[in-house]
């Protein structure tokens, strides 16, 4: 009577796998880390995309834009590891130039570049909530995408005040409570996108 195998290192289990670790397994070890690069430059490109996406709010130097959207959710569908690989990409090329910040900037001199390091550690949570099935069911989801925020904001809100010279209360005015209705929305979108993703999928 066959029986079946112990999962490998390189297959998680469904308990612990993320969106991504359902595409075809390569072959080869090379091939693995030829997919892990393309799901890196993926989730940097698809951020810098969403980053244009771009929609100015009166009296703040922070737009809002789709690129915290897509930071959580690469962070969710990768990962951690590649996760963080992800955002570290996209912020690492953006401080060398590459326009794709929001609405085409680059550089590391605007106040807003703490959301984007904030991007970084969010991903790291978020993909190490999702190890555990956080991204399964619509409240564990939107309990994630809410953390992820928070991680932004815990980085973005003091870079702000510190790069404008404001007190911490004035760039929390700046810098966050415009957007908490934004991020409910966001976070309500997720719960409801990525649960269904699993679903579709046949992944419980």
């Amino acid at each position: 009577m066959a029986t079946a195998s112990a999962p490998t290192a390189s297959t998680p289990t469904m308990s612990r796998a993320v969106l991504a670790d359902l595409l075809p397994a390569a072959s080869t070890r090379l091939g693995a880390q030829a997919r892990d690069l393309a799901l890196v430059a993926g989730g940097a490109a698809l951020t810098g995309l969403a980053a244009q996406l771009s929609v100015n709010v009166p009296g703040s130097p922070v737009p809002v834009t789709g690129q915290t959207f897509a930071a959580l959710l690469v962070g969710t569908a990768l990962g951690a590891r590649r996760g963080i690989a992800s955002l570290g990409l996209y912020l690492l090329a953006g401080m060398a130039g590459l326009p794709w910040f929001a609405q085409g900037t680059s550089g590391w001199s605007m106040p807003s570049l703490g959301y984007v390091l904030g991007f970084v550690l969010a991903a790291g949570l978020t993909g190490a909530l999702a190890r555990r099935g956080a991204d399964r069911t619509p409240l564990n989801t939107a309990v994630t995408m809410v953390l992820g925020s928070l991680a932004i904001y815990a980085v973005g809100v003091p870079y702000l005040a510190v790069s404008l010279h404001v007190p911490l209360a004035r760039a929390a005015e700046l810098g966050l409570y415009p957007y908490l209705v934004g991020d409910a929305l966001k976070a309500a979108l997720a719960a409801g996108a990525l649960p269904l993703a699993w679903k579709l999928l046949g992944r419980r």
